[in-house]
């Protein structure tokens, strides 16, 4: 039997096997809208067998966007595009998350895919172009040249306005019957930035020491969990490591953990970096030893992502006890079958996870003798 393929419980939610969809910006939304891109392109993951399927990172206050391109939820109006988003993955057999986020001081920037800010006139009021200056734990710009804005600090009605954001943004994601959020502590962004003495400089309650730079995401996580149904998962994302001699470290997170799952989070998506300076030893699986760490050492369920994708190492990563789900980002994009195509790799030669309009590939595969069908 699979490990990999077996169900999994995070709270009262009941995955049908431990593979995941991450969350994947598209900056396709105008004025933080889902569109008829998100729902074809979250919806073939569904089709796919993936368990659980991740909306992307959704901005909960317009200047938190990472781009104006972003998807949102600070709006009740934005609830009923992504609630067909929803009911779509559910009728595939898959659950549906949703990646609370704030960018603090990497907001305002460019969509990637441009030459920074080069739409013309008619391209602004076309895609709803926006520019604007964004917060941060302090006025410290996250890299010189590299179309990033000086931020402004955050004073504390600030602060408190970011928390009662992710308790609205949760409150909606729940109207729209979202399984589970992922609040959003990783790669760089806002509640990264308080963690982390890269950019967090502040003197106050909320900068020093590591207890003081955990406070925003700990007041975070309760009041989200607060107002989150208690039978529904809460997620976070960390970025376990930044990376940077000066920075977040793996220990941290392991402190960090102990204090979320105190607070009711069910699971952390393991990542790393998001600062100007890190060195990244990137390769195949090269983030799962984190996601063992805060596991093991943690004592919470972690997804294991990064360059992901081998059949073998991915039921291994499971078997072994290094993670408890498989969370594919650009994997997922160049094949959102994944799990249908890797379920015969590891010797599971039914049909069971394709959805029935496309069961023809069983008709397909046994012409061709191949798969289950292959002549001994």
């Amino acid at each position: 039997m699979s490990k990999l393929f077996s169900p999994a419980k995070l709270a009262g939610l009941t995955l049908r096997n431990r593979t995941v969809v991450a969350p994947m910006c598209q900056y396709s939304s105008q004025d933080g809208f889902a569109s008829d891109w998100h729902l074809v392109h979250l919806g073939r993951f569904a089709l796919g067998g993936f368990g659980l399927v991740m909306l992307e990172a959704t901005a909960v206050t317009p200047e938190g966007r990472i781009s104006y391109a972003d998807l949102g939820l600070w709006k009740d109006e934005h609830i009923a595009p992504l609630s067909r988003i929803v009911d779509f993955l559910h009728g595939q057999g898959a659950a549906a998350g949703i990646q609370l986020a704030h960018a603090g001081r990497k907001a305002s920037t460019p969509v990637h895919w441009r030459n920074g800010f080069d739409e013309t006139e008619e391209e602004k009021v076309k895609f709803h172009f926006e520019s604007w200056t964004p917060v941060a734990p302090s006025a410290v710009i996250h890299a010189e040249g590299k179309n990033f804005t000086k931020p402004e600090a955050l004073d504390d009605t600030g602060i408190q306005h970011v928390i009662d954001s992710f308790v609205a943004a949760a409150r909606r994601a729940d109207r729209a019957g979202f399984d589970t959020v992922e609040i959003h502590a990783a790669h760089g962004y806002l509640l990264n930035q308080f963690l982390s003495p890269l950019a967090n400089k502040r003197t106050d309650r909320y900068g020093g020491s590591r207890e003081n730079r955990m406070r925003l995401v700990l007041e975070v996580t309760e009041a989200v969990r607060a107002v989150w149904p208690a039978e529904k998962p809460l997620l976070a994302r960390l970025s376990v490591t930044d990376w940077h001699p000066d920075g977040w470290q793996v220990e941290d997170s392991i402190a960090l953990t102990r204090e979320l799952k105190a607070r009711g989070v069910d699971a952390i998506d393991a990542s790393s970096g998001g600062f100007d300076g890190a060195v990244i030893p990137t390769g195949a699986a090269y983030q799962v030893p984190l996601a063992s760490a805060v596991r093991n050492q943690g004592g919470m369920p972690t997804m294991a992502v990064g360059l992901l994708g081998d059949a073998q190492r991915a039921e291994e990563i499971i078997a072994n006890g290094e993670a408890d789900f498989i969370a594919l980002a650009r994997g997922a994009l160049d094949d959102p079958n994944w799990p249908v195509h890797i379920r015969h790799e590891l010797g599971l030669h039914d049909y069971d996870l394709w959805p029935r309009p496309l069961n023809r590939v069983r008709e397909r595969d046994r012409s061709l003798h191949q798969r289950g069908f292959a002549k001994s």
